[in-house]
C-alpha cells in the first residue's frame, strides 16, 4: 500500500513511430489501490498546490469506495477538465508536491487518479441538465482551457454563453499546442461537448480584433471574458532566421495537432526535417522534439543555453525525450543560421555558455564563452522560446490597458481597464499552465457572477 502505482507507458521504441498516446491510464482496481495511500488529511496540503483547489481527500474517499460517479461530482465542482488535467499537469509541483506521503516516500499519484475519475466521466456521464436561465448574457473569447472554465462557470449560473475562436475548431492550446501522444483530441472534443452541451454558442471562425470588435461585444452582452492565449511566437532575432527550414515551434506544432500534418495525403503539410535542432528547454519544446522525432526525422538535437537543472519543462517530458532518442546539447546556444544558394537552411552557428550571476528571475544568468563557436548540420530549426499575447485585440480597442509584454492588465477580480470586460489565463500572465489558465477562468466567472447580482 506504501508504494505508488506509476502510470503504464508505451515501450519508446513503439511510441517512437506514431502519435497514439503514451500512457495508458490507470484501470479501475489500480485507481481504487493508489487512492487507498491517500491520508485522508484533516487540512489537506495538496489542496493548497491545486490552482483550482479540486477537493482531493474527497476525491480520493469516493475512488475508495469504487463511487467514480461521486468522485467525478466532486472533482468538477472547481475543476471542468479533469481528464485534461490529469494528463498535462505538473502535478510533481503543484498538489503532490504538498502530500505528505511524499516526505518520506512517494507522494500519492493524484494526477493519474484524477485521471482515471475524468476519463470514466466522460465514458459513463449522463447529459447535463441545463441551468435555469437568469436573463444574463457573456462573451468569451478563446476557446482554451480559460474560456472553457470561465463558459462552463457562467453556464452553470444560468448565463447564456457565446464563445468566439479564431480558428475552425474549439479549444484553443489544449487542440493546437499539445500533441495528440499527450492529449488526445478526441477527449477534449468530448470536453467541449459537455459546455455545448450545457448551452455554449461556439462561433469559430470569428477573430476578434478583425470580425468583431471588443466594443460590439461590449454593447450586446452583460458582461466580456478574454481568455485569448499567448498565441504570438518570440524569436531569436539573429541572422538567417529567414531562411526556409526555420520556424517557429508554434506554427510547427499547429500544422501537425490541428491540421493533421503527420497523416498521410494532408493538404497542408509541415517540412520533415532531417537533421532537426530545436531552440529551448520547455514542455513546448519537448513537444516539438519529440513530434519531430515521429515525422522522421534522423536526429533530433535540443539545443539550451542553460544546463539540465534550469530545464523549465517536466522532468517526465525531458525523460520521455531522451527515451524517444532526442539528444541535449546543453549550455549552448544558437548565434547564426546559415543556409545554401537556394536560401535553405543547412547549419547553425552555436556558441558554448556558462552560467553567471543569477538574473531578475533568480537563475543564473548564461553568458557566450569566448573562443568557443561550433556547428551543428541541419535542416530544419525549431524556436520555442515562449509566446506573447496576439496584440490584435489590444490594437483594436485602445482603452484595454496592457502591460510592458502586452499582456492584458486586470485587478484583483480580473477586472480590465473596460467596465464588465474580465480576462484571465495567458493573455494577462503570458505562456503559463493549462491549470493556471483554468483557475483564471474560474475566478473571472466567480467575479462577473458577484458583480451582475451585485454582491461586488
Amino acid at each position: 500500500m506504501n508504494e505508488r502505482h506509476n502510470i503504464p507507458e508505451r515501450s519508446p521504441a513503439d511510441r517512437r513511430k506514431d502519435f497514439f498516446e503514451v500512457t495508458s491510464g490507470f484501470d479501475k482496481q489500480t485507481a481504487m489501490a493508489e487512492a487507498f495511500r491517500c491520508l485522508g488529511c484533516k487540512n489537506a496540503p495538496c489542496m493548497q498546490g491545486c490552482p483550482v483547489s479540486v477537493h482531493i481527500p474527497e476525491m480520493m474517499a469516493a475512488v475508495k469506495k469504487g463511487d467514480f460517479a461521486g468522485a467525478a461530482k466532486i472533482v468538477k465542482a472547481t475543476n471542468f477538465l479533469p481528464s485534461v488535467c490529469g494528463r498535462v499537469c505538473p502535478q510533481e509541483v503543484q498538489c503532490e508536491s504538498k502530500c505528505v506521503r511524499g516526505i518520506k516516500g512517494s507522494a500519492v499519484s493524484i494526477g493519474a487518479v484524477e485521471r482515471f475519475v475524468g476519463d470514466y466521466d466522460l465514458d459513463n456521464a449522463k447529459t447535463a441538465e441545463k441551468p435555469e436561465k437568469i436573463g444574463k448574457r457573456a462573451a468569451i473569447v478563446g476557446s482554451g482551457p480559460a474560456g472553457l472554465t470561465c463558459a462552463a462557470t457562467l453556464l452553470n449560473a444560468g448565463f447564456d454563453v457565446d464563445i468566439y475562436e479564431s480558428l475552425h475548431r474549439a479549444g484553443g492550446v489544449l487542440v493546437y499546442g499539445i500533441p495528440e501522444f499527450r492529449l488526445p483530441k478526441e477527449l477534449v472534443g468530448k470536453e467541449i461537448d459537455n459546455v455545448i452541451a450545457l448551452g455554449a454558442n461556439v462561433k469559430t471562425n470569428e477573430v476578434v480584433g478583425k470580425t468583431v470588435f471588443i466594443d460590439e461585444l461590449c454593447s450586446s452582452y452583460d458582461a466580456v471574458f478574454i481568455g485569448s492565449g499567448a498565441g504570438l511566437p518570440m524569436f531569436m532575432n539573429i541572422p538567417g532566421e529567414s531562411l526556409n527550414g526555420v520556424l517557429s515551434a508554434n506554427e510547427y506544432l499547429t500544422r501537425i495537432n490541428l491540421m493533421g500534418a503527420y497523416k498521410e495525403n494532408c493538404i497542408t503539410p509541415v517540412q520533415r526535417g532531417k537533421n532537426v535542432i530545436v531552440v529551448g528547454a520547455g514542455n513546448v519544446a519537448m513537444d516539438a522534439a519529440r513530434s519531430a522525432v515521429r515525422m522522421g526525422a534522423e536526429s533530433v538535437t535540443v539545443v539550451y543555453r542553460r544546463g539540465r537543472e534550469e530545464m523549465p519543462a517536466r522532468k517526465e517530458e525531458i525523460r520521455h525525450a531522451e527515451e524517444e532518442g532526442v539528444k541535449f546539447r546543453l549550455l549552448a546556444n544558437p548565434v547564426r543560421f546559415t543556409g545554401d544558394e537556394n536560401g535553405n537552411l543547412v547549419a547553425v552557428e552555436c556558441i558554448e555558455m556558462q552560467l553567471g550571476e543569477p538574473d531578475a528571475s533568480g537563475r543564473r544568468r548564461p553568458e557566450p564563452k569566448p573562443g568557443s563557436e561550433f556547428t551543428i548540420n541541419a535542416d530544419m530549426a525549431i524556436i520555442a522560446l515562449g509566446t506573447s499575447p496576439n496584440p490584435l485585440i489590444s490594437r483594436s480597442c485602445p482603452d484595454l490597458k496592457t502591460g510592458r509584454r502586452g499582456t492584458l492588465e486586470t485587478d484583483e477580480n480580473l477586472k480590465t481597464s473596460l467596465e464588465n470586460v474580465y480576462a484571465g489565463g495567458d493573455a494577462v500572465t503570458g505562456a503559463a499552465t493549462v491549470i493556471l489558465a483554468m483557475g483564471a477562468g474560474k475566478k473571472a466567472a466567480e467575479s462577473i457572477i458577484s458583480k451582475l447580482s451585485g454582491e461586488q
